[in-house]
């Protein structure tokens, strides 16, 4: 299975990526081996994320989501919570 998901690092901002792996890629992302951008902004929480089932429909997903304003990642992750 392949993710695409959204985290909030520790100074406000959103962080999108995908991984095949989620747990590991936030742990890592956590322990400052992640992304460049979280570095130095963690700890890190994931907010959402999304279930995809090949690599180029997450890498898609999240370029799409990476277009969106904060405001309208702030609606994509409160209307998942809303539906779990």
């Amino acid at each position: 299975m392949n993710y695409t998901y959204i985290l909030r690092c520790s100074d406000g901002t959103f962080y999108t990526g995908w991984t095949n792996h989620l747990d590991e890629r936030v742990r890592a992302h956590n322990e400052g081996r992640g992304a460049k951008y979280t570095r130095g902004r963690g700890p890190v929480e994931l907010v959402y994320y999304e279930c995809l089932e090949t690599k180029e429909e997450a890498l898609r997903r999240e370029y799409a989501i990476k277009q969106m304003s904060r405001m309208e990642k702030i609606r994509l992750i409160e209307q998942q919570r809303r539906e779990k």
